[in-house]
């Protein structure tokens, strides 16, 4: 098993989601870059555990220890790793799935891939809660994209279940005062209004021990054109590759995604056009990215979310050890709607990828 990505900057996340903790090294990063640990912390807490009845109620602090690769609160060029201890376990609420296999989760295939031996409590080392040293390092990398190259990322909660925030943003609209507000948001939408009707929806699924998924909409602001690559590693290709690795995700569409299939080619094309020696476009219906490279507007995307597989009704399975078809009835405490804590993640997530493409091309020519 392999846990390890990147090109110019490598990160690796380990442990389990009840193991005695889980972590995050992150190798390359450049010397002497001052990092804000009440902004990472502020990321980690957006992702949390048990701060309100939207999601589960194991109850985790997510605070991360650095162990090395800083010193007087600047990165000193050796390897960044931080650890997040896990506090709230209950890992008899598992017991019963050694052998009955969840619907919906990595049980079986992990099952047949590891030859029984994965840690299947609460999903070892493919559950969600490995997402929180991935927003870790997101966080770093946010942060060193905005300070250095002014790179701001916001998303909003464009859907949940069927609830759908159906305002279009105009491509004047998506500036750094649209981050900002989307930012402070606790549930980031667009429409005021729409946020009671997700949130309704997501308290009735769960009172039907149910669960929902959603869509989160994500901007990436001045970012420069001429980063990326045609074919294998465009840019479109290495951020599909990092938001699929976080767990529950199953679509990815950038600009006007499959709509853009319904246009024809003089609606699609996004016109150029020169505004104070700046080469602009009036249109973003590719996302900020052609032939695989930024073009220089608005990086924008959309993430599908799956419902969160682990639902308390009863549901046809099958039992390992027996071979016999079974059913099971899961406990435990589990998100009945794991978008809103997703969505940072898919921030730090796009933030790691963006730092990579830099490092890739400047290297450390742009340290502090």
């Amino acid at each position: 098993m392999s846990s390890i990505w990147g090109n110019k900057l490598k990160i690796s996340i380990f442990g389990e989601s009840h193991g005695e903790a889980i972590g995050v090294v992150m190798d390359n990063l450049p010397p002497g870059i001052e990092l804000d640990l009440d902004f990472i912390e502020g990321q980690m807490m957006r992702r949390a555990p048990g701060k309100n009845n939207l999601s589960t109620k194991r109850n985790e602090s997510d605070k991360p220890k650095i162990l090395s690769g800083l010193f007087n609160l600047k990165t000193t060029g050796a390897p960044l790793c931080a650890v997040i201890y896990n506090e709230d376990t209950h890992s008899k609420d598992y017991s019963i799935l050694k052998d009955n296999m969840r619907p919906g989760h990595s049980d079986y295939p992990a099952f047949v891939k590891y030859s029984g031996s994965n840690d299947y409590r609460g999903g070892g080392h493919f559950s969600g809660r490995i997402t929180a040293p991935l927003l870790f390092a997101g966080a770093v990398a946010m942060q060193i994209l905005k300070k250095h190259k002014n790179i701001k990322i916001g998303s909003r909660i464009k859907r949940i279940y069927d609830v759908e925030d159906n305002k279009k943003l105009n491509i004047t609209d998506i500036n750094e005062d649209l981050i900002s507000d989307l930012n402070s948001m606790d549930f980031p939408v667009l429409t005021g209004e729409k946020s009671n009707e997700m949130k309704s929806a997501i308290l009735k699924a769960k009172e039907e021990c149910d669960s929902v998924g959603g869509i989160v909409e994500t901007f990436v602001i001045n970012f420069d054109a001429g980063y990326g690559q045609p074919f294998f590693d465009s840019v479109e290709s290495r951020m599909a590759h990092m938001i699929f690795s976080i767990p529950a995700i199953k679509g990815i569409e950038f600009g006007e995604g499959f709509d853009i299939s319904k246009m024809l080619g003089s609606e699609s094309n996004d016109p150029y056009y020169i505004k104070d020696d700046k080469i602009l476009a009036s249109s973003n219906n590719n996302g900020g990215i052609i032939g695989g490279i930024t073009n220089g507007m608005p990086i924008i995307f959309r993430t599908a979310i799956k419902p969160t597989p682990s639902i308390s009704k009863q549901q046809n399975t099958v039992n390992l050890s027996s071979m016999e078809n079974t059913e099971l009835l899961i406990t435990g405490r589990h998100d009945p709607c794991i978008v809103q804590r997703a969505l940072p993640v898919i921030e730090g997530a796009a933030a790691l990828v963006i730092l990579d493409l830099i490092l890739e091309r400047e290297g450390e020519l742009w340290k502090e």
